[in-house]
């Protein structure tokens, strides 16, 4: 009968209430943040986009390049906060074959504490100019008297070959030259000598030739502010492999003052 106790000792059975898995709620929360996290990434990409271009059309602009050139554009961290903050910690440009008054060189530009907005100045930077031997050749020629179509690199120096006049004899010198800078100018001092095969230094070659020596011990120069907007200050040069590697510093009132943005001078 019902209510009545079960005979031999048998009680009834009750099965105990289904517990719910908590494991579904767990896959929406990590759902959620994945979707939380991709879409600050995506926010991010888009901003860095956004900046990169922006950076872009303003070198091609304000440098007077080519609108196919290849203008490469980076902007380390996180850029949002950097947006957020009014300034981005630093931007770096570099772009290869850029056309410096007469000649052309791979450029890399870094400029640190750039302001968002058009009234501020930003923070000190720095560049580099990197020239092959042809494009040496090319500046160097602009230079009176200079054998610029023997110039070769032979690391720390540039080399080149010329011929002293000896009482009607051609005698045949070659020159290793010291890059430097000095003034806004690319200067290229003799380091060492080799007449018929035999290395002198300078004392030794005027004690042989006396003052027709001259033509060689002599240091050359050649602008290159001229041809650099005047935020740039030359500040060395060297010989790295095979190129010619000019390092500047850049004055972060650029980006405000126009006439830092005109040619500079020598001198």
């Amino acid at each position: 009968m019902a209510g009545d106790a079960l005979p031999f000792g048998f009680t009834e059975y009750r099965p105990e209430p289904r517990r719910r898995r908590a494991w579904p709620w767990i896959v929406t929360l990590v759902f959620v943040v994945v979707l939380i996290l991709g879409a600050a990434v995506g926010a991010e990409a888009v901003a860095r986009a956004v900046v990169q271009v922006g950076v872009r059309q303003l070198v091609v602009s304000q440098l007077g390049l080519p609108a196919d050139q290849q203008v490469d554009v980076e902007v380390p961290g996180l850029v949002i906060p950097q947006l957020l903050s009014g300034r981005l910690d630093a931007v770096e440009v570099a772009s290869d074959d850029v056309a410096l008054g007469p000649v052309a060189g791979d450029v890399s530009v870094r400029l640190a504490q750039v302001p968002l907005s058009a009234d501020a100045a930003a923070g000190p930077g720095t560049a580099t100019v990197r020239l092959d031997q042809d494009q040496l050749r090319a500046l160097l020629a602009g230079i009176d008297g200079f054998p610029a179509d023997t110039v070769g690199l032979a690391a720390p120096d540039v080399t080149v070959s010329t011929e002293l006049s000896v009482f009607g004899a051609a005698v045949p010198v070659g020159l290793a030259l010291a890059p430097g800078a000095e003034g806004g100018a690319l200067t290229l001092t003799p380091a060492s000598f080799d007449v018929a095969g035999a290395r002198v230094d300078a004392d030794a070659l005027r004690a042989r030739f006396g003052g027709i020596a001259d033509a060689v011990l002599r240091t050359w120069s050649v602008c290159v502010a001229s041809d650099l907007p005047a935020a740039l200050t030359l500040t060395g040069a060297r010989v790295d492999g095979p190129h010619v590697v000019a390092d500047f510093d850049i004055d972060g009132a650029v980006v405000v003052d126009p006439a830092l943005r005109a040619n500079g001078t020598c001198g």
